[in-house]
């Protein structure tokens, strides 16, 4: 019998990362895909399963109660995973509000359509709402030595932040209030192919190829773990599968760099000048490091990241340079 999962944010970076693993290995399962197509989401991500009867996309916004309310009854899913939120800090220094409405607003949206649709019969133990969410409500670590746990305060720094640790306490009040089956999930800084320009590592590969200067904020001494996109993306299967309702499960890699070793690392991959870098005035609150304790995922799951940041580095890299059609195309 064929289940049916519903992936929202599905042509964004990550989403889109997810989709094309998850349907491979999952024969059972049809996948739906709703998606807004802003300026992060692109159709080109997911060519590959454009005649798959499997899979079927629909442009819609989450905070469209019509609309989700028709796809769920449409398509019955037995599984939610939320990937959509806007999320690049700069632009939510910008435009708070507009991260607010998708982030905030639009989960909501997607609970309450799950809670009504799930409460007529189809809800079972085995029913999943995964809420896909950052490190960055996190805040900043105090020192190079401290590690956030998922029972760590809730400190963002940034409205973008702020907006997701807002949806992540929409999605617990959901789970004790109505008994949704609710799983929050915390990745660390995810790169890999099909990731948007704007974002830091793209930026650098892309500017770099095209000899133009790369902007790196204030000294370049903020330091993030970074994970490779499928790394994460196998996580997310397992969470799904085997976590627990109710449970928050951080997922990183351990493995941090300060973005002024990224970005000389990235250089010398394309063999290009360190005079490219640009150092610039820092952006507000910028936190200063993320550092996660992913034992809870790591023994649950028997999960762990396969790739290394040097390796994944060398494989991003490549995939720009052979897919430069791909980033140098503006638009959905």
């Amino acid at each position: 019998m064929m289940r049916v999962i519903l992936v929202t944010g599905g042509c964004g970076f990550i989403g889109s990362n997810f989709i094309n693993y998850f349907i491979k290995r999952n024969k059972n399962y049809i996948v739906v895909n709703m998606d807004k197509l802003t300026y992060a989401g692109n159709t080109k991500n997911l060519t590959s399963l454009k005649n798959n009867p499997r899979y079927h996309f629909i442009k819609g916004d989450i905070c469209n109660h019509e609309l989700v309310n028709y796809v769920m009854k449409r398509y019955r899913p037995n599984h939610i995973l939320n990937f959509a939120a806007e999320s690049h800090v700069d632009r939510s220094i910008n435009r708070p509000s507009l991260f607010a409405q998708t982030n905030i607003m639009g989960t909501l949206t997607l609970l309450e359509s799950a809670r009504n649709y799930w409460r007529t019969g189809r809800y079972s133990r085995k029913n999943r709402f995964l809420q896909v969410s950052t490190d960055e409500v996190y805040g900043s670590t105090k020192n190079s030595k401290d590690f956030f746990m998922e029972e760590s305060n809730l400190l963002p720094n940034s409205p973008y932040s702020a907006s997701k640790a807002s949806a992540d306490l929409m999605v617990r009040a959901y789970g004790k209030t109505f008994g949704i089956p609710v799983i929050t999930t915390r990745c660390c800084n995810n790169y890999g192919p099909y990731q948007n320009a704007e974002k830091f590592i793209p930026k650098c590969i892309t500017n770099a190829l095209k000899n133009e200067s790369i902007p790196l904020y204030g000294d370049g001494l903020n330091i993030r773990e970074w994970i490779y996109v499928q790394d994460h993306c196998t996580a997310l299967i397992r969470a799904l599968f085997y976590g627990k309702p109710g449970e928050i499960y951080n997922i990183g890699s351990g493995e941090e760099a300060a973005n002024i070793y990224i970005v000389k690392k990235i250089l010398k991959l394309l063999k290009k000048p360190e005079s490219l870098i640009k150092m610039v005035k820092d952006r507000p609150a910028h936190d200063r490091r993320y550092a996660l304790n992913s034992y809870k995922a790591i023994s649950n799951f028997k999960w762990s990241p396969r790739q290394t940041l040097d390796e994944g580095l060398k494989s991003t890299v490549n995939w720009y340079m052979q897919n430069e059609d791909w980033w140098t195309e503006k638009g959905p």
